[in-house]
C-alpha cells in the first residue's frame, strides 16, 4: 500500500460569493420604505499551510478534489450573508506549488508558511448598497462572483542539511540508523529504501538533519530505477555524502567507478555542482573491505575529496564522520546570506492605466479584457433590464465605450467581454439603450417615486370639490 507520496495533482475550488438581495422595507403606513437588501457573503479561500507534523502528500493522492464553502446570500432588513469558511490544507515543509505547465507558483519552506491556491469570490452588493441620489430605490442586486478553480501540482522536496547518495545496498540506511534515531527498513537486497528517510544528528553544539535517498543506478536522471522520482529531495541539501560499498559482490563494480557513475547522474540532473562533497567508504568490517578501502583512498583524496572509512554494523569511524559533517554544515550555514525582513512592495498604478484593454480579433470581433469589466459582467443578472442599464452605466464611466470608438468599432459590431471560453457577446450600440430607460433615466425606477395611494385619493377628491365650486361660480346668477 502506498504510504509515501511526494507528487500529486490537486484540484482546488474556492467558494462562490453569495448573491446580493433586492428587498424593499415594508412597515405599517410605509408600504415603500426604501431598499434594505443586504450584501452576499464572501466565498472561502483554499489555503496551503506548512505543517511540521505532515510528512507526505498521501491525503491529497487519495482525495485530490478540495472545495471551500460558498458565501451565503444577503437578506432583507440590511442583513448581510455569512462569509464562506476558508479551507486550510496542511502540507509538508519543502512543498513546491506549480501550475500544470511546470511554472513555480510558490515554494513553501518554514512552519506556518501559507499560499492562497484559490481565491474566494466576492459577494454581490444588495440594493441598499446600490442606492444613490440618482438611484434611490434599485430594483435589482448584484450577483456573487464565482470562486477560482485551479489545478496545481504539489511536489515535496525534503528539507535536510545532508543527503546520503549512492548505489542500492551501499549501506545508506544502516548509516543513518546509527548516526541518528531514525529506524529505516534495512535488508540485504537492492532498493530496500523506497522513500526518503530523515534523521536528526547532534555533534557537539551542532544539530543537523540527514536524509537517506533511495539508491541510484546508471540512468537515474532519465528515470531508471527510483532516481528521477527522488532526486528532487537532494536539491535542498547543503552537503552531499557519497556512500561507497567496499564489499560489493558485483565483479564489474568498485568504489571509484560507483562514484563516477553517481556524479554523472547528479550532473545530468543539474543544479548540484556547487554542493560540497564528502566520501564514506562503508563496510570496512567485511573481509577484504578494509583492503579495498586502503587501495582506493589515495585516488579519492587526489581528486580533492575528504574520505572517511566507516562500518555502520561495527560502529567504527562514526564519531569522526559525525563531527566532520557538523563542520561542513556549520560552514554551509555561515555562508548563506542572512535573511532580511519581508519588504512590503507597493506598485502604484500608472496614471494612464484604464484597467482594461480592447483588441480587435481576426474575425472582426472586439474583445474587452480587464478585471473590472469581466467581474461586472459576472455580477449582472441579464434578466433584469435595470441591472443591464446599471452595467452599461459602469462600463461607460470606465471608458469602455470611448475605447471601442477609438479602436474603430461602429454600430452593430460584435463586442465580447471576457475570455474566449467564458465571454458575454453582444452587438454594440453607441450610448447603449438597455431598456431600463423606459423606467426613467438610466438606473432609476420611477415606480418608487409614485405618490402614496391615500394621498392620491385625497388629491382626487379635492380636485372634484374644486371642479364643483368652479362650476357653481360659472353659473351663479349676477
Amino acid at each position: 500500500m502506498t504510504t509515501f507520496v511526494d507528487r500529486v495533482e490537486l484540484h482546488v475550488a474556492a467558494g462562490n460569493g453569495g448573491h446580493g438581495c433586492a428587498s424593499v422595507h415594508r412597515e405599517k403606513f410605509k408600504p415603500l420604505g426604501g431598499p434594505d437588501g443586504g450584501n452576499g457573503g464572501r466565498g472561502g479561500d483554499v489555503i496551503l499551510v506548512v505543517d511540521q507534523d505532515v510528512t507526505t502528500l498521501l491525503d491529497y493522492h487519495h482525495s485530490p478534489h478540495r472545495k471551500a464553502t460558498n458565501g451565503k446570500p444577503g437578506e432583507g432588513g440590511n442583513r448581510s450573508g455569512k462569509d464562506g469558511q476558508d479551507l486550510v490544507l496542511p502540507v509538508p515543509d519543502g512543498t513546491v506549488v506549480l501550475d500544470k505547465a511546470g511554472n513555480v507558483l510558490a515554494d513553501l519552506v518554514g512552519q506556518g508558511t501559507t499560499y492562497v491556491a484559490a481565491q474566494g469570490g466576492r459577494g454581490g452588493l444588495g440594493n441598499a448598497a446600490l442606492a444613490s441620489a440618482r438611484r434611490k430605490a434599485p430594483g435589482f442586486a448584484l450577483l456573487g462572483v464565482p470562486g477560482d478553480l485551479q489545478d496545481v501540482v504539489l511536489e515535496l522536496k525534503t528539507v535536510a542539511d545532508i543527503a546520503l547518495v549512492g548505489y542500492p545496498s551501499a549501506g545508506k540506511s544502516s548509516l543513518i540508523s546509527v548516526l541518528s534515531a531514525a529506524k529505516p527498513k534495512i535488508a540485504d537486497y537492492p532498493f530496500t529504501t523506497l522513500v526518503p528517510n530523515l534523521g536528526v544528528v547532534t555533534a557537539g553544539s551542532t544539530v543537523y538533519t540527514i536524509a537517506d535517498v533511495p539508491g541510484l543506478i546508471p540512468g537515474a536522471s532519465q528515470g531508471k530505477g527510483l532516481g528521477l522520482e527522488f532526486l528532487r529531495h537532494v536539491e535542498r541539501c547543503s552537503v552531499l555524502v557519497h556512500v561507497l560499498d567496499t564489499a560489493t559482490l558485483e565483479s564489474d563494480r568498485d568504489p571509484v567507478s560507483d562514484l563516477d557513475i553517481i556524479e554523472e547522474e547528479l550532473k545530468q540532473y543539474g543544479g548540484l555542482d556547487d554542493r560540497p562533497r564528502l566520501v564514506v567508504l562503508n563496510k570496512i568490517d567485511v573481509p577484504d573491505g578494509q583492503d579495498l578501502a586502503d587501495l582506493v583512498r589515495p585516488d579519492l583524496e587526489a581528486r580533492g575529496y575528504r574520505v572517511f572509512e566507516v562500518s555502520a554494523v561495527a560502529h567504527r569511524g562514526l564519531k569522526e564522520l559525525s563531527f566532520a559533517l557538523a563542520e561542513m554544515v556549520a560552514a554551509a550555514r555561515a555562508a548563506k546570506p542572512k535573511q532580511e525582513a519581508t519588504r512590503i512592495v507597493i506598485r502604484p498604478k500608472a496614471v494612464d492605466d484604464s484597467g482594461f484593454t480592447v483588441v480587435q480579433e481576426e474575425d472582426g470581433l472586439f474583445r474587452v479584457r480587464g478585471e473590472k469589466p469581466e467581474r461586472w459582467v459576472r455580477q449582472t443578472d441579464f434578466n433584469i433590464d435595470e441591472a443591464v442599464g446599471y452595467l452599461a452605466d459602469r462600463l461607460n464611466r470606465l471608458g469602455v465605450e470611448d475605447a471601442l470608438m477609438k479602436a474603430g468599432a461602429v454600430k452593430g459590431d460584435g463586442v465580447a467581454i471576457g475570455p474566449e471560453d467564458n465571454a458575454v457577446v453582444f452587438d454594440w450600440e453607441p450610448t447603449m439603450m438597455s431598456g431600463a430607460e423606459m423606467l426613467g433615466r438610466r438606473g432609476e425606477d420611477h415606480r418608487f417615486e409614485a405618490p402614496r395611494p391615500a394621498a392620491q385619493r385625497r388629491r382626487e377628491k379635492q380636485a372634484e370639490r374644486d371642479d364643483a365650486e368652479q362650476e357653481y361660480d360659472d353659473f351663479k346668477p349676477f
